[in-house]
């Protein structure tokens, strides 16, 4: 059992709790939350027999889960690698999209947040920020100081959207310089007509809310059909308002 395992993020009022698996049970009931949303709902290319999604990361890293206390039921997943779960996978999740180099001296304090999804019947700011605080309850645990992870847009509309809206954020919410990084496989700007006062995802938008950065172009990520930005928080700089509502959850 992962060193850091034990803890609870609980809302008596909410009725979910949010730990880290303990059991491969609990693996897999996350495993098939993420098949239903990211295969069943949004229609990703996951090949699967037993509508699971799995690959080669989720025996390595530490997966966050939001229980529904009354059903037991896995209702919401985050799935957490470390630099030590990145060298036993053979690299970084995001090293698949982006060049991470510029990132290299940071990465030993580094939690990459992935695979991320809640149940439709849960979406709400409750639950959200339950598994935001057990989130940083992982980084203080383990003493990590930055976190990154993909935020996804939409490519339905061939790219149009997702241009408009990293011209839009990159004004206020590019990393310094030193932390910004190329996509492997860019968006064809060329293709693309950058619309006007594009939505921006709930996620994303949560992420730069609290203080983090994104670090630069967008990368396709064509079995997703998505455009995917790196996004790259260090709780150093979180909002303090932010962050007691988080420690208030702890």
């Amino acid at each position: 059992m992962p060193e850091q395992s034990r803890f609870n993020a609980t809302g008596p009022k909410i009725g979910f709790t949010v730990r880290l698996a303990e059991t491969r049970e609990e693996v897999e009931a996350a495993q098939r939350l993420r098949f239903q949303i990211f295969a069943q709902e949004l229609g990703a290319d996951i090949q699967s027999s037993n509508e699971l999604d799995v690959d080669e990361y989720d025996e390595h890293c530490h997966h966050l889960l939001a229980f529904d206390d009354a059903s037991g039921e896995v209702v919401g997943c985050y799935r957490l690698i470390t630099e030590e779960a990145a060298k036993a996978a053979g690299g970084w999740y995001s090293e698949h999209e982006f060049d991470l180099s510029p990132l290299k001296d940071i990465l030993p304090q580094t939690v990459e947040l992935g695979r991320a999804c809640i149940h439709p019947d849960y979406r709400n700011g409750g639950l959200i920020m339950l598994l935001w605080a057990g989130l940083i309850k992982f980084m203080k645990n383990g003493n990590f100081r930055f976190m990154i992870g993909c935020g996804s847009i939409s490519m339905e509309d061939g790219g149009h959207e997702a241009a408009g809206l990293y011209h839009l954020l990159k004004k206020d919410h590019l990393a310094p310089e030193q932390w910004r990084v190329k996509p492997l496989n860019p968006i064809k700007w060329d293709k693309v007509k950058p619309v006007e006062n594009p939505a921006c995802p709930s996620l994303i938008k949560g992420y730069l809310n609290v203080g983090a950065w994104f670090c630069g172009e967008p990368c396709v990520d064509e079995a997703f059909n998505c455009a995917d930005i790196l996004i790259l928080m260090d709780v150093n700089r979180l909002d303090d308002r932010y962050l007691q509502r988080f420690s208030d959850r702890l």
